[in-house]
């Protein structure tokens, strides 16, 4: 069961960290688009501003998930490199539990905003609902939890790793 659990972790931190990427390349070209169209050709697109906002939105819901499942989002470092085995098991305990609520949260408003969103459009892009920018937050809160609960099981400190 841990191990299909893992495999599961696995593909949804990958595809969320390559949709975080995608978002960010989304963001970059649309960023490049804008200062083409703005300087060279003096058209502006006010699309371009919305879409990038909320591509960097849906880029940061989407890159927390790998965070969390490497150990790299709620660090208490000192606390863990000080205390004895038993006690870091307990911290680990700790941490997920307070970063599970964090994102229950998270999920929770996040998809009522969504839900009360629905009516709203986004400037600049009237035809698209305000809905799928507020999408990110639960959307990404469940992959995290994901992400929160595999770190649990199979503990990884990336960042203790890489800290000087």
């Amino acid at each position: 069961m841990k191990e299909k659990f893992l495999r599961l972790e696995r593909w949804t931190s990958g595809f969320s960290l390559y949709a975080a990427c995608a978002m960010l390349l989304l963001a970059a070209s649309l960023g490049m688009f804008q200062i083409i169209t703005r300087f060279v050709l003096e058209l502006p697109a006010e699309w371009t501003e919305v879409l990038i906002r909320f591509s960097l939105i849906w880029m940061v819901f989407l890159g927390i998930p790998t965070a969390f499942r490497q150990g790299a989002m709620v660090s208490v470092d000192v606390l863990y490199r000080w205390s004895p085995p038993r006690l870091r098991r307990l911290l680990d305990w700790v941490v997920c539990l307070a970063a599970i609520g964090l994102i229950a949260i998270i999920i929770w408003w996040g998809w009522d905003y969504a839900v009360r969103g629905k009516v709203q459009t986004m400037s600049g892009l009237e035809s698209v609902s305000m809905f799928w920018a507020y999408l990110a937050m639960p959307v990404g809160g469940v992959f995290s939890l994901i992400g929160i609960i595999a770190n649990l099981l199979d503990t990884q400190r990336l960042e203790l790793e890489t800290a000087v």
